[in-house]
């Protein structure tokens, strides 16, 4: 599955747009993370155990993406972004969408010449 955050796919054509796509993921922050990001943030800088949570989240939410654009019978998801909040006071939601469609390749003399 193809996914890409522009709104076209370049050497693509879209033959099908079957709509909004999307993957969800909640997170919750364990006592673990948040007594080691406490202390971190006492001195300033990057918390990387929230760094590694919420990338993997958004994995995740890509992910999920994918499946859901394939049980609706595509084969790229145009336009894909990530948006994300907090629910609770230990809680992250993250979510991955776009719109899922079904591309099939340029002719290669359609496609543009690429020079070096």
């Amino acid at each position: 599955m193809i996914v890409v955050s522009t709104p076209y796919l370049p050497g693509y054509r879209v033959e099908k747009t079957l709509g909004l796509t999307w993957g969800l993921v909640v997170r919750s922050r364990g006592v673990g993370y948040q007594i080691s990001a406490f202390f971190r943030s006492l001195f300033g800088g990057e918390i990387p155990e929230y760094t590694d949570m919420l990338n993997s989240a958004r994995m995740h939410a890509v992910e999920r993406l994918k499946q859901h654009a394939a049980s609706l019978g595509a084969n790229a998801v145009l336009g894909a972004a990530f948006d994300s909040s907090e629910l609770a006071s230990n809680m992250t939601e993250v979510l991955a969408y776009g719109t899922a469609v079904v591309v099939t390749p340029e002719p290669a003399e359609a496609q543009p010449v690429r020079l070096s």
